[in-house]
């Protein structure tokens, strides 16, 4: 069968299986391998990418579903050389170990931020609830996403100042 979707800005057709998972399109047809295969059970959230900006676990979606739609993984989140707020903040606060759930875990976090823009601990917990990291204790991962909240609303901050209060 043939889809038709964007990927991280990039309009792609590919010719896949009727019973192709969306991750296995992600990784083995279009070659964006930060997009983690963790549990094919839809347990541990390694597979999150976000389909029309709603966080899915691309591991129990069909490709035939994605077509049409705008995805994002972990590869489309950065703007060129400059990291997302939330990549940022894992990487400052240390919220990865292996690395390994990290792309699912940032790409939970984004959604998580923009539902949340000041998640409390509560907030933060249910919404990474999906996702399982077995490294780092989360103690990292929940101080990361504050950071990540505070880089984001300091950038509304900063754009607000400079365009005269127009958004």
């Amino acid at each position: 069968m043939q889809i038709d979707l964007t990927v991280n800005g990039e309009a792609r057709r590919v010719q896949c299986a009727d019973n192709t998972l969306l991750v296995d399109l992600i990784r083995d047809d279009l070659g964006l391998t930060g997009t983690h295969v963790g549990c094919d059970t839809s347990q541990c959230g390694c597979c999150t990418v976000h389909v029309d900006g709603e966080a899915v676990k691309s591991c129990t979606m069909l490709a035939a579903q994605a077509q049409g739609t705008q995805v994002l993984t972990i590869e489309g989140l950065a703007e060129g050389d400059v990291l997302h707020p939330v990549q940022q903040a894992f990487s400052a606060c240390h919220g990865l170990q292996c690395g390994y759930c990290t792309p699912g875990m940032i790409m939970a976090s984004v959604q998580l931020l923009r539902r949340h823009p000041q998640p409390t601990d509560a907030q933060i917990e249910e919404g990474l609830a999906g996702n399982i990291c077995r490294c780092t204790g989360y103690v990292n991962i929940i101080a990361a996403v504050k950071t990540a909240a505070g880089l984001i609303a300091a950038a509304r901050s900063d754009a607000t100042a400079t365009h005269g209060g127009a958004r």
